[in-house]
């Protein structure tokens, strides 16, 4: 990764948009938070943190035989009703 970014955006609403290929570069996905650090000298140094741990991070579908109808049975899956 070369220390030079060659991307610019504009500020709106006091709102920055990250430019796709730093996004890319980076893995910034959404729900990721940056933390903002002035140093000396006026520059400015971003900390991309992400956030990929919680209760579904590790989950990767379901991979049974049970077949589903998400429409009529999106929140009764799993659940034996008479």
């Amino acid at each position: 990764m070369s220390e030079s970014v060659d991307s610019e955006s504009k500020v709106s609403g006091n709102q920055a948009n990250i430019p796709a290929r730093i996004r890319r570069e980076l893995d910034i996905d959404d729900g990721d938070r940056l933390r903002w650090q002035i140093e000396d000298g006026g520059t400015l140094r971003v900390q991309v943190v992400q956030q990929r741990s919680g209760t579904f991070s590790d989950f990767e579908g379901y991979g049974g035989d049970k077949k589903t109808d998400v429409t009529s049975e999106h929140d009764a899956w799993g659940v034996d009703v008479e």
